[in-house]
């Protein structure tokens, strides 16, 4: 979808407008369950990680967490994520890491983890697209976790298929760290194109998956631009001209990837529509509110160089050192994180997140707005 400024000033308006929805009118969400990579993780791969990578985990450490929980809690990010905005909306606590000890999950819980890919781990053992810090945690293994976990909600089939029918499912952000590690083992572009559909695939079956359970609300987000990651764009410094998007300055050919997900991801869903008429299934863009961001910052608040990450130690227009990341020591963070998109180069900050969150619960970066597909 191109952004223009029109349809940025149409997201402010049904921004201010949808805030007067009374909650009331939208159907009660009993839980959350969440799967996905590091935009949702709420602390499962602190769990996971910590007893292969111990004290390297740069997540762990300040200055993450610094906006709103004050101090470190497995979140890539300086504050909320957008589930935790969900949440909120929904009435309900923020969702606790299924790897987390001590938990009561009634309310809901969180698969997701940082770094987990959509296909199989043995995928990527089979075609060498392997490193210490890819942990299994494909969204197979977090569908596993969530089997796990149902005894402890729901007594008999027909118990659980009534009170999953009043939970939200949220599915991803997944499949750009499948993308992410064919790029970075050396796979072109092209190459890792003729992979969207495997990845697509198994999106779909989790989506059936979870409606077998009784799921009648889904969100499934898109991926977002990676392209213009301040960290993707500091890889690639020495790129050509021609290599960027005039309009953004972000990095085509993996925008174009990332788009053809997207385009994919979103048919795909339009056939399970069809398939399954009574399941609200809310497509959710990532992409096209990024893109605002960058074209249109002011009407954030991001009154920073948009591709710019707000932690790193980099003597360049990214503020990206890929030898010195976020959390590492001697890497500071600005003073103002809100007025950036970029968190550490990777992630967003709270700000975006909540932008994000918003247009998701109200429009128009969903379809439909979930707060629409919970009403009565």
């Amino acid at each position: 979808m191109k952004s223009s400024p029109q349809f940025s000033l149409l997201f402010l308006l049904f921004s201010f407008v949808a805030k007067a929805l009374p909650l009331i009118r939208t159907k009660h969400v009993n839980a959350i369950f969440s799967f996905g990579d590091s935009y949702a993780d709420t602390g499962n791969f602190a769990v996971l990680a910590s007893p292969v990578l111990n004290d390297t985990i740069w997540t762990s450490k300040p200055p993450y967490g610094e906006t709103f929980f004050h101090g470190p809690n497995g979140r890539c990010s300086d504050g909320r994520l957008v589930i935790d905005f969900i949440a909120d909306e929904m009435g309900l606590p923020f969702l606790p890491p299924y790897l987390s000890h001590n938990e009561s999950f009634s309310r809901g819980a969180n698969f997701a983890v940082s770094g987990a890919t959509a296909l199989e781990f043995e995928f990527f053992v089979k075609n060498n697209l392997t490193s210490p810090d890819i942990i299994n945690s494909s969204l197979r293994v977090q569908l596993s976790w969530f089997e796990e976990l149902k005894p402890s909600l729901c007594s008999t089939p027909e118990d659980c298929w009534e009170y999953f029918g009043k939970c939200l499912f949220v599915l991803g952000e997944i499949g750009g760290n499948d993308y992410a590690y064919m790029l970075f083992f050396g796979w072109s572009v092209e190459q890792t194109m003729a992979y969207v559909p495997y990845v697509i695939s198994v999106i779909s079956s989790a989506v059936e998956r979870l409606i077998n359970e009784g799921a009648t609300a889904i969100v499934i987000p898109g991926t977002w631009p990676a392209g213009c990651a301040p960290i993707n764009l500091a890889i690639n410094m020495n790129a050509s001209i021609d290599a960027y998007e005039p309009q953004t300055g972000c990095i085509k050919a993996l925008n174009e990837l990332h788009r053809s997900h997207n385009i994919k991801l979103r048919f795909e869903i339009t056939k399970l529509r069809l398939r399954y008429p009574h399941v609200a299934l809310i497509y959710t863009d990532y992409y096209s509110l990024t893109i605002d961001f960058l074209l249109f910052p002011q009407h954030f608040g991001f009154i920073r160089a948009p591709l710019m990450a707000c932690c790193g130690n980099g003597n360049n227009q990214y503020n990206i050192n890929l030898t010195e990341a976020c959390g590492m020591p001697g890497v500071s963070a600005c003073q103002d994180p809100s007025t950036y998109v970029s968190w550490d180069g990777a992630h967003m900050t709270e700000a975006a997140y909540r932008y994000i969150a918003s247009s998701w619960l109200r429009g128009p970066y969903a379809d439909p707005p979930i707060l629409l597909a919970l009403r009565y």
